[in-house]
């Protein structure tokens, strides 16, 4: 049995009944950051923020009141990053070799962010020491377990009330690119991800695109994020389940040094509310693919 953990993993925001068959998840925006982390980082506490997608739970805070659940992270992402396999770690990283059941050989375990990061920010190492395995344990066991429980049982819950459910994964990136990259160029406003296409229909990701494109915002798909674990586990779109990644550029609405909302928080989040408020308005006929019927 997962042990009890304060803060609890996650919190889910409720409408008093659901009239969408959308699911929002803020999976990075968590700001705990526990002791044990920070007394074995060597990193001071703004560092870690970094890797934070601060306040993007509170951009999508309107899906409540339209009828939509929002699952929200609590702890922090450079903790546990709940938008990875459970077991990607660096095996360096750890004080003994890791079972046979780690996928110590992802793309992103060799960049240094796996489900426990390596480093943040401009490629800082989090770590001034060796951790346990039972460190990763603990956190997976406590933390990524509750969370993706609870956003399978919201997906099943909205495909079966519905007939199909579209997860919305909320996410911010940085201005820029990160240190090393070879685009040190300020970034796209939003960037959608559905895996090329692989994991919600493409009527879902040109009526989000046009959207957001018609308030003025810049917006690409796939480049330089396509989605993460989430958007490829749930995103099933022959099942009847979608999955469609938001990434909004940080610069729009925060100070990125302070992790602090800047003077563009409020209209950030107006056309947040807004695009809410217009993806409840979309039908099951604006898809390809009617929706399977619930089981």
């Amino acid at each position: 049995m997962t042990e009890a953990i304060e803060p609890p993993a996650f919190s889910i925001d409720r409408p008093e009944r659901q009239l969408a068959p959308i699911v929002y998840a803020s999976p990075h925006s968590g700001n705990h950051y526990p002791t044990e982390l920070r007394a074995a980082s060597t990193l001071p506490l703004r560092m870690l923020r970094r890797s934070e997608d601060g306040f993007v739970d509170e951009l999508f805070a309107a899906a409540v009141g339209q009828g939509s659940p929002l699952l929200r992270a609590h702890y922090a992402r450079v903790f546990l990053d709940l938008n990875r396999e459970p077991w990607e770690l660096d095996p360096g990283m750890f004080e003994t070799p890791l079972p046979g059941h780690v996928n110590s050989s992802s793309l992103r375990v060799a960049g240094g962010l796996g489900t426990i990061a390596r480093i943040v920010a401009e490629g800082h190492e989090v770590y001034g020491r060796k951790l346990s395995f039972a460190d990763a344990e603990r956190r997976v066991q406590n933390v990524y377990y509750p969370y993706h429980q609870a956003l399978t049982g919201l997906v099943a819950d909205t495909r079966r009330a519905f007939g199909y459910a579209i997860l919305v994964d909320c996410h911010s990136m940085p201005s820029t690119g990160a240190f090393g990259n070879r685009d040190r160029r300020r970034r796209a406003d939003i960037v959608l991800g559905d895996r090329f296409g692989t994991t919600c229909a493409p009527e879902l990701t040109e009526y989000v695109q046009g959207i957001l494109a018609d308030r003025g915002l810049v917006v690409l798909r796939n480049n330089p994020y396509a989605g993460g674990f989430s958007t490829y586990h749930y995103g099933r779109p022959g099942d009847g389940v979608h999955a469609l990644q938001i990434e909004i550029n940080r610069g729009l609405y925060m100070h990125e040094e302070r992790i602090e909302k800047n003077d563009g928080f409020a209209a950030m989040r107006q056309i947040m509310t807004d695009l809410v408020a217009a993806l409840r308005r979309l039908g099951p006929e604006a898809f390809e693919r009617q929706p399977v019927a619930a089981q």
